[in-house]
């Protein structure tokens, strides 16, 4: 009996394209996952972003973490669907193991996300500190 691990999938949809042609290809993707046998825990969307480098000749995407759990097998049933939609330009599907989610969680433990509330929160302590100099 194949036992479901935890993944991640990464994509970098075309930042060039409206919104709805944006949502048909994050449709689609976890669609592919669902319908192969996957289940998603989470969806994170980061949105629109410069890359680090031009690819296929664009330098904006529209970036989106999709966490979900799926048989070993199924990765590669994933993967040979996915890579052919023209919207994406680029994903990354990683196993997240024991250590790499440990070591995830002590990073986010000491680390404030800029525009986070509790950024907001720090950045307002220390406008009143300074008001009451």
């Amino acid at each position: 009996m194949e036992t479901n691990k935890l993944y991640e999938c990464t994509v970098i949809i075309d930042g060039g394209l409206q919104d709805e042609p944006i949502a048909e290809a994050m449709a689609m993707v976890q669609k592919v996952i669902t319908e192969k046998g996957g289940s998603i825990k989470s969806v994170l969307d980061i949105g629109r972003r410069k890359t680090a480098y031009p690819i296929n000749k664009k330098t904006i995407g529209y970036y989106a973490h999709i966490e979900f759990t799926a048989a070993t097998p199924v990765i590669a049933e994933i993967e040979r669907v996915i890579r052919y939609e023209e919207a994406l330009l680029r994903y990354l599907i990683i196993h997240l193991t024991t250590p790499l989610l440990e070591m995830r969680k002590r990073v986010e433990k000491y680390s404030v996300v800029i525009g986070s509330p509790e950024d907001k929160a720090a950045a307002e302590a220390e406008a009143s500190e300074e008001e009451k100099k």
